[in-house]
């Protein structure tokens, strides 16, 4: 079969690799790609969000089945575009993306059907949210409603802190519309852990648990990224936790959305922090983590494009996942100055040493070509150098092994993540 992925980052990197090698597929295109991605499909320069041209390459191509890998593309409606046009396709369709499109809506939806979360008010007015911070309890978390490239969320730990918060994201809009309406949460502490999944409208499988790190520097100082580095699975994730996570979480949000008139086949990643009172979802997203894909899917047994068939048919409960019995790192080199002001067009030296390296892999973030043929940075996080070990302590060192592979002019990474794992 021929498929499409949509999407230019390590996340569709990471599931060209994967699609690479089902057996159902004989053509990979991606639009538009990357470097990385190359090497595995044919990039179109078509963008995500040109949903008429997509659609138009889809037919022309006789596309067996598009998977779209981003938030945006979701949220605006391509899957619905897509079914209209009578092309099969792998995602949630809009009035289901608004599960990650609105934290609004989420928040309201957990609330409506009891599943665990901090609580929170939600706001349109910035008067209103001023007045309510005055005698709300600090620290406190503000989450912009809409999509925000995973940066749309500040912890204030004082009065003026949270002021200015909402000022920046409701007056001045750093974060564009996204901001017009603001969630002003609990903060809550504890664990962090990151839960994908399948879902086929009425049944989940859950894959193997990861755990990101969001800010730019060590030890969790600096701001919100779009993801630093990651490792799977998190020893604090046990099977206990899994099977309440499972009754009060997982099937209840499927089950929450159906019964809103809004069935969701496609992937919800679950954001959970692993509290004193139990697990509470702090995000839901409606596609793959990025980079937790990058150390998921290595470690995934299934044929994915089975799985996503599986999902589109409402089959899923015919698929059995399975991953591997070890554990993957994925450290980010992003370039330096990262999230704010940073520099592109640097060329990247070292990508051959992977080749023929089993269980080393790097996924590309943030690349492109040059005039002469060379692959150079071409955005803040560039590149997911991702390592298995027969453990995760193994697979941390075998990761930033790796990551001294690459060189780079300003390459810049945390020399901490997976830390964590230490106090395991």
């Amino acid at each position: 079969m021929k498929v499409l992925i949509i999407g230019s980052g390590g996340r569709e990197h990471a599931i060209a690799w994967k699609a690479s090698q089902s057996s159902l597929v004989t053509e990979l295109y991606c639009a538009p790609g990357n470097a990385g991605i190359a090497q595995y499909a044919k990039c179109v320069e078509i963008g995500a969000m040109e949903f008429e041209k997509l659609a138009a390459f889809a037919k022309k191509t006789e596309i067996d089945l598009t998977i779209v890998g981003m938030d945006d593309p979701l949220v605006g409606g391509i899957v619905d575009l897509f079914e209209r046009e009578g092309l099969r396709v792998f995602g949630p369709r809009a009035n289901a993306a608004i599960l990650e499109g609105s934290k609004a809506f989420s928040k309201d939806l957990m609330k409506k059907y009891n599943i665990p979360t901090a609580a929170y008010e939600n706001f349109d007015d910035p008067q209103e949210a001023l007045a309510y911070l005055e005698t709300a309890k600090l620290p406190i978390v503000l989450k912009a409603d809409g999509l925000a490239l995973g940066k749309g969320v500040l912890i204030c730990n004082t009065l003026e802190e949270a002021k200015a918060g909402v000022k920046s994201i409701m007056m001045d809009k750093q974060f564009g519309e996204a901001g017009n309406r603001l969630v002003i949460e609990e903060f809550i502490t504890g664990r962090e852990v990151s839960v994908l999944s399948f879902v086929d409208g009425k049944t989940i499988q859950t894959m193997t648990s990861a755990q990101d790190h969001k800010r730019a520097k060590d030890g969790d100082q600096g701001l919100n990224t779009g993801g630093m580095g990651t490792f799977s699975p998190s020893p604090f994730y046990t099977q206990e936790i899994h099977q309440f996570c499972q009754e009060h979480i997982y099937q209840p949000t499927v089950d929450a959305m159906a019964a809103e008139g809004r069935p969701f086949q496609g992937i919800i990643f679950f954001g959970l922090m692993l509290t004193a009172e139990g697990p509470k979802v702090l995000e839901y997203n409606a596609r793959f983590g990025d980079p937790e894909a990058q150390v998921v899917l290595p470690r995934m047994k299934n044929d994915m494009i089975q799985v996503m068939e599986a999902c589109i048919d409402g089959k899923l409960d015919t698929i059995e996942l399975e991953f591997e019995e070890n554990a993957a790192v994925c450290v980010v080199l992003a370039s330096d100055g990262y999230p704010l002001h940073y520099e592109k067009g640097k060329e990247i030296r070292g990508l051959d040493r992977f080749q023929g390296k089993e269980d080393y892999y790097v996924f590309h973030a943030g690349t492109k070509f040059d005039e002469k043929g060379n692959i150079v940075t071409n955005g803040g996080r560039v590149l997911g150098v991702t390592a298995k070990g027969s453990d995760l302590k193994a697979a941390r060192a075998n990761a930033y092994k790796a990551v001294d592979w690459i060189e780079f002019d300003n390459k810049y990474y945390r020399h901490d993540i997976g830390k964590a794992i230490d106090e395991a």
